[in-house]
């Protein structure tokens, strides 16, 4: 008996990595250069029970379905900071968590000491985009109401579901840009 599920995710992950991985499989499958996705995360057991027919418009109605169900929000606006639209959600009670899945460009931490100094955001971008031994990578990244956090990261170069690195504590940062989206 294998310990991996058909749809690849292991099976003894927990309901939030299996959430954070089956939203980084439907990233992948948009291919890369896309825009950051936002997804409120709702119990599935709830959401059958108090809208029965939007369950069933997701294929949620029978069988064995996962805790919880990753539902795509709006498009990000365009031109907007993501901490900056991040600060103006405000999640229903019906939602359980959320989730963000966005593509950025990283370092290993051997370059951090090559950063040039008095760099401002736009500058370092530019040096980071130069930098050769860049990574592209795609950070997937949930949180729960109280308080459970988890991450999947894609490298660009390694874009197979077998080379997905996943962890509560992998992008601390952006958790806790989501995790205030609850606060309010």
């Amino acid at each position: 008996m294998s310990n991996v599920s058909p749809s690849g995710t292991p099976m003894a992950a927990s309901p939030l990595t299996r959430a954070v991985l089956e939203i980084d499989e439907y990233a992948s499958g948009l291919g890369w250069d896309r825009p950051a996705r936002l997804f409120a995360l709702v119990d599935t057991a709830r959401l059958r029970a108090q809208e029965p027919g939007l369950a069933s418009q997701l294929g949620l109605a029978g069988g064995e379905a996962a805790a919880f169900t990753p539902i795509e929000q709006e498009e990000l606006p365009a031109g907007k900071p993501l901490d900056e639209f991040l600060g103006t959600i405000a999640w229903p009670d019906a939602v359980a968590g959320c989730a963000l899945t966005v593509e950025r460009l990283m370092l290993p931490p051997s370059a951090e000491a090559s950063v040039p100094d008095g760099l401002n955001e736009a500058a370092l971008a530019k040096w980071v985009a130069r930098h050769p031994d860049r990574q592209e990578v795609r950070m997937t990244v949930a949180v729960l109401r109280n308080g459970a956090r988890e991450a999947a990261i894609r490298l660009r170069e390694k874009d197979s579901p077998n080379e997905v690195l996943t962890g509560a504590d992998l992008v601390p940062g952006l958790a806790d840009a989501l995790a205030a989206t609850f606060e309010s």
